[in-house]
């Protein structure tokens, strides 16, 4: 399992945009992949549970990926949270 945690820092938190560019880039992976905030998980896989944590600018979340793939798949997910959140 490898796990990351980041602070989010685009002034609007994780919003509808790159929430469902998050959820493509994840899709891209066989490794399950999840975010977490303040005892609350979300499938990085389903646009709406992600929404559902409602992270906001400032805020860390931790990302916890884990399969056959998860070593490019937490980099790329890491890299892409780095671009755009």
């Amino acid at each position: 399992m490898k796990e990351f945690n980041y602070t989010i820092t685009d002034k609007e938190g994780i919003h509808m945009r790159p929430a469902g560019e998050l959820v493509k880039a994840a899709k891209q992976f066989e490794s399950s992949i999840l975010i977490k905030k303040d005892g609350k998980t979300a499938d990085c896989k389903k646009v709406f549970t992600i929404m559902s944590l409602a992270v906001k600018c400032g805020q860390e979340v931790t990302v916890n990926v884990e399969g056959t793939d998860e070593e490019q798949a937490a980099a790329k997910i890491e890299e892409f949270m780095k671009a755009n959140m």
